[in-house]
Parts: structure tokens; C-alpha cells; sequence
């Protein structure tokens, strides 16, 4: 590698971190919806789901900023913007400016959600699985570490975690809150 490998190495430190960020907001999504832990507040779990897919926002954008700047790989800003554009490995970089940007128009429908209508942005919402999807195909074929042990571990286990939680809100019945005695009519 010539030069310094300051912006190559946060590039590949940002993206591996808004990977994980990503999963985790998926993650927190599904323990919303699903409940597979009737302790946890509702409120709570959508704050920090909220504040994981912001934080994954954030460091997408570190990543963009730090592959612009690099110079071991030529990506231009305008190739951050529109799939395909940019000459390195120009396939699997398209999904993850695709994903980068469906992630933030997901991100955006939070605020929206009543002007969307509930059943919109439960649609949108869906989406969700493809960015994750794209998100991981193109770290596992753009990513430099993706060969590695660790790295290939990382990908493995968040769709094992992903396909898991998916499986669990799909098939388990969402835990009930229980109810008083006093509001069932008896006594405490």
C-alpha cells in the first residue's frame, strides 16, 4: 500500500461498524415487534432502535467520506450518490450505496410515520430485510477483510442472528403484558 493508509483504514473501520450498527437496529426492530422479553419498555427498545439505525447513518457516512478521500481506491462523491458509478467493483458497491440510501429514507419515515399512514410505513419498514441483505452482500464481496476469519465470522453471525429473530417473531406469539389482579376484578 502506498501512502498513508489513514483514510483506507477508516474506511474499513466505518463500514465493518455501520454493518454492526445495522443488525443491531434490525435486531432491536424485531425485539420491538415481536417481544420476546415482556420487561422491556416499548418506548426504550424504539429509542435505542432509533438511535442504532442513526448511528449506523453516521458512520455510512464516515465510510463514504473516507473511501472519497483515500487513495487506494478511487470513488468519487458523486459515486456515493448513484448506484453504479464508481469502477471499483462496481456491482457490489451499487448495493451498498443502494442500501446506504434506502437505510436513510427509512431512517427519514420515523418522522413521517403519521403523514405516511401506519400500513405505509409498516410497507417501508419491510424494506428493511433488503437493506440488510445488500448491506451484506456488499461487505462480503467489497469489503477487503471479508476473507478473513473474523470478519467472516462477523457476517455469519449477524444473519444467524437476523434469520433467528425473524423466526421468532414469525412463529412465537408476542409475549402479553400481564394483568393486575385489581384490573382482572380481584384483589391484590
Amino acid at each position: 500500500m502506498k501512502g498513508d493508509p489513514t483514510f483506507w483504514l477508516l474506511a474499513r473501520a466505518s463500514g465493518l461498524t455501520a454493518y454492526v450498527l445495522a443488525t443491531l437496529s434490525v435486531l432491536a426492530g424485531l425485539v420491538l415487534k415481536s417481544k420476546p422479553f415482556a420487561r422491556l419498555r416499548p418506548a426504550a427498545v424504539t429509542g435505542f432502535h432509533r438511535s442504532l439505525a442513526a448511528g449506523m447513518l453516521g458512520a455510512v457516512a464516515l465510510h463514504g467520506v473516507a473511501l472519497v478521500l483515500d487513495t487506494t481506491v478511487r470513488i468519487t462523491p458523486l459515486a456515493l450518490l448513484l448506484p453504479g458509478l464508481s469502477a471499483y467493483r462496481p456491482v457490489s458497491t451499487a448495493l451498498g450505496v443502494a442500501a446506504a440510501e434506502l437505510a436513510a429514507v427509512i431512517y427519514a419515515s420515523f418522522s413521517l410515520r403519521r403523514r405516511l399512514g401506519f400500513a405505509n410505513w409498516r410497507r417501508l419498514h419491510w424494506l428493511t430485510y433488503a437493506v440488510f441483505g445488500a448491506a451484506t452482500i456488499h461487505g462480503l464481496t467489497a469489503g477487503t477483510d471479508a476473507s478473513r476469519p473474523w470478519a467472516r465470522l462477523l457476517y455469519i453471525g449477524a444473519i444467524a442472528f437476523v434469520v433467528f429473530a425473524t423466526a421468532w417473531r414469525a412463529l412465537v406469539p408476542p409475549a402479553r403484558p400481564r394483568r393486575s389482579p385489581i384490573a382482572q376484578g380481584g384483589t391484590p
